[in-house]
């Protein structure tokens, strides 16, 4: 069974710092990209970091700077360390694995249940 499982959400105020985490099975663990994504109260989705298996990562705009992406193979573990949080940072926040395709914005095969993270100013 594929799953994906986030942990670390919270509530923090702005800029301040929080670790999430996705614990992921191996079938999604070993996929060619392991993305995080979130998606704020009436809003669409935004694709917000990736990493590839090989180890190549990429973030998106608003969030560059501040956020790094990173694993933990020997746990298949997925993190997302935020710094510098801004209140329009909160949001349900996804981990997600799938083709290469996953590690830009779209494609993703498998999704965890999300966490959410609020950030007051």
């Amino acid at each position: 069974q594929v799953q994906l499982v986030e942990s670390g959400g919270g509530s923090v105020q702005a800029g301040g710092s929080l670790r999430l985490s996705c614990a992921a099975s191996n079938r999604a663990y070993y996929m060619a990209c392991l993305s995080w994504f979130r998606q704020a109260s009436g809003k669409e989705r935004d694709w917000v970091a990736g990493i590839s298996t090989a180890g190549r990562t990429s973030y998106g705009d608003s969030v560059k700077g501040r956020f790094t992406i990173s694993q933990d193979n020997a746990k298949q573990l997925l993190y997302l360390q935020m710094n510098g949080l801004k209140p329009e940072d909160t949001a349900m926040y996804y981990c997600a694995a799938g083709p290469l395709s996953c590690c830009s914005d779209t494609g993703c095969t498998y999704w965890g249940q999300g966490t959410q993270v609020t950030v007051s100013a």
